[in-house]
């Protein structure tokens, strides 16, 4: 049996960050009390390398920084962590991303990993001049991916007519080495083919790890279809301290601080939203306040007021290890992880919760030196 080792990766808020929950996200627009300035998102990339973190995801959305721009700059400070850079197909021509993506690849040392986003909004796609509806954004997501891998897979000329993208003697003047991983979520029907086919990484929300299971069931049945096998990755929050007291009144003092009215008026935004995953963030929590740990260290409360990815582990830094060990025994390898504030909460858990899992064997430092053996001091011959 293959040793398992477990990859955790940190979130860059390019939208700004905050001690409390920041309301919005997921098509909606948000900021937080915190600037997401150059020099703080700059703080968080040593924060996250030094830490043990193997990369960071940087979000895509009207609400945040563009995700390109930003880690491209964040890339010349930083030494060995990736950039997970969210994108959506649908606002980029396939040959122009493929070429991005390679000249990333050279520049930065092959540290960068791709998430793409086909966009579960509509409102917001239409802003950005994309009126596709859903299915139809997921079956051009799967023609874009082909045209991309095909492109960084060989030197030759590569046409393609499909029914919404189209490219003629497409080539890259060099082709990206490594080829950047693609991470890619979705839990409605359309998103299962389209990762089974060309994800390396499928990515999902936290959920109770039973629902988790048959998500992943699902994609590792259609991925067999394709002859493939895929990755899993969980995208959570975490709330990590030495003692499960301390955590879960942490998480209390966040729920206390959200302003009268903003969970019914974000729950009203969010109830239009046509995403498969955002209407399974709701129905774990549906508005109420009162019974928000939904499963032994699982709340659901970031979901309250934010879209995307609404749960956490709260807990002791044993029980959170223990949970996060109970997601890898069904297949995760990947965990994107957040916090409030982002840059405290990194090393909350990267001092708290990795020495646990490095002592079991499970994760170790993706850029730790080797230890150098100590030799004795020098000490100088007595004069004649």
């Amino acid at each position: 049996m293959t040793e398992q080792h477990l990859s955790f990766h940190w979130f860059l808020p390019t939208y700004g960050d905050s001690r409390g929950l920041m309301a919005g996200g997921h098509g909606s627009f948000m900021s937080g009390d915190r600037p997401a300035t150059l020099r703080y998102l700059n703080q968080l990339t040593a924060a996250a390398e030094d830490n043990g973190f193997a990369g960071v995801l940087t979000p895509t959305g009207a609400w945040c920084e563009d995700a390109w721009l930003t880690t491209a700059m964040l890339v010349q400070t930083s030494e060995t962590l990736k950039f997970l850079v969210a994108f959506r197909p649908g606002l980029t021509s396939p040959t122009l991303a493929a070429q991005m993506a390679a000249t990333f690849q050279r520049h930065s040392g092959g540290r960068l990993l791709l998430n793409v986003v086909t966009g579960g909004e509509q409102r917001e796609q239409e802003a950005y001049g994309d009126f596709l509806d859903k299915s139809q954004r997921y079956a051009r997501t799967g023609e874009f991916l082909h045209i991309v891998r095909s492109l960084w897979e060989s030197s030759a000329p590569f046409s393609f007519d499909g029914e919404y993208l189209q490219v003629k003697e497409a080539v890259l003047g060099a082709r990206p080495d490594p080829v950047p991983p693609v991470f890619f979520g979705g839990s409605s029907g359309p998103a299962g083919p389209i990762a089974a086919k060309y994800a390396d990484t499928y990515l999902t929300w936290g959920e109770p790890v039973d629902a988790v299971a048959k998500k992943l069931d699902w994609i590792r049945g259609l991925a067999a279809l394709e002859n493939r096998t895929v990755d899993f990755g969980l995208r959570i929050h975490v709330i990590s301290r030495d003692t499960a007291a301390e955590a879960w009144a942490e998480a209390d003092k966040l729920l206390s601080g959200i302003a009268p009215g903003e969970i019914e008026r974000v729950q009203a935004n969010l109830a239009k939203s046509d995403s498969e995953g955002q209407r399974r963030m709701a129905r774990l929590h549906n508005g109420r306040t009162d019974s928000l740990e939904i499963a032994p260290n699982l709340w659901a409360g970031v979901g309250l007021v934010r879209g995307g990815a609404g749960t956490a582990l709260v807990g002791s830094h044993a029980e959170v290890a223990e949970r996060l060990l109970e997601y890898a025994a069904i297949g995760i390898d990947h965990f994107v992880l957040s916090g409030y504030p982002h840059l405290e909460e990194a090393y909350w858990f990267g001092e708290g919760v990795l020495p646990i899992l490095e002592r079991k064997g499970v994760w170790r430092h993706p850029s730790r030196p080797v230890a150098v053996p100590s030799v004795a001091p020098f000490t100088a011959a007595a004069s004649s």
